[in-house]
């Protein structure tokens, strides 16, 4: 059953901000590399990988984690799939090049409204069993988007590239010829990721030690953590504001 939450647990929106600001930094690299010409030659090799991997788990961790914690997720997964959208149409129009279409908003939303209608099923599925499932098949399917089972440069098996059709199987996870998306979270493998943290949740809630460390205050990046959403909104026009303003 959905959690409403009584006590506000600042150490995740402080977590939550620090990834922010992790994530704000990520893009400001990328685009003096990719929009202004810097060279930055680690950038597109795996150090700058594992930064923007390390961003992406826990950001979609973090929300699976925190579904039962906030009011009307239906209503929330809406707002932030709508900014999503916002997000694709605003790239399509100014910045084809770098178009995002279902980026990370557009997936976190997706995947809120979804767990609104299988939080039913999925509060009967005991935590550790759920949580050891969704990792084992987020990491079976960690690279379905690039036509194989697997995980990294682990290779399973490859799939029918009858799946990979169009936009519409792009969106589950089977992206089709000339496919692209500069921010691309497609349903499988992330929803599995998500549900990892809804489970953890589980896992870890039931102790109260837990519940009283999570309440600790988290100052500046647990401001931050709570107005993420708008920030996250604001922070690309700012930065290609300020870059502009000085190239």
């Amino acid at each position: 059953m959905k959690e409403v939450q009584q006590e506000r647990y600042h150490l995740l929106d402080g977590l939550r901000g620090l990834t922010l600001v992790s994530m704000i930094l990520y893009h400001g690299m990328y685009d003096l590399v990719e929009l202004y010409g810097v060279s930055v030659g680690w950038f597109f090799r795996t150090p700058g990988y594992i930064w923007q991997q390390s961003i992406c788990w826990t950001f979609i961790l973090l929300s699976g984690f925190c579904w039962r914690l906030g009011k009307e997720p239906l209503k929330r997964g809406l707002l932030i799939f709508m900014g999503g959208l916002l997000i694709t149409v605003v790239t399509f129009l100014f910045l084809p090049s770098e178009r995002i279409l279902f980026g990370i908003l557009s997936f976190t939303g997706a995947a809120m409204m979804v767990l609104t209608f299988l939080s039913g099923i999925l509060q009967k599925v005991p935590a550790w069993a759920g949580l050891a499932g969704s990792a084992g098949l987020f990491f079976l399917t960690r690279n379905v988007n690039s036509g194989y089972l697997g995980f990294e440069s682990i290779v399973l098996c490859r799939l029918p590239s009858v799946f990979y059709r169009n936009t519409g199987t792009a969106a589950l996870g089977f992206p089709g010829p000339g496919f692209f998306s500069g921010d691309y979270f497609s349903f499988i493998p992330w929803i599995f990721l998500y549900l990892c943290g809804y489970f953890l949740y589980g896992v870890l809630m039931n102790r109260e030690s837990v519940k009283r460390f999570l309440s600790h205050s988290a100052g500046v990046p647990g401001w931050i953590g709570k107005h993420s959403f708008w920030i996250y909104m604001l922070h690309q026009p700012l930065l290609l504001l300020i870059l502009e303003s000085v190239f």
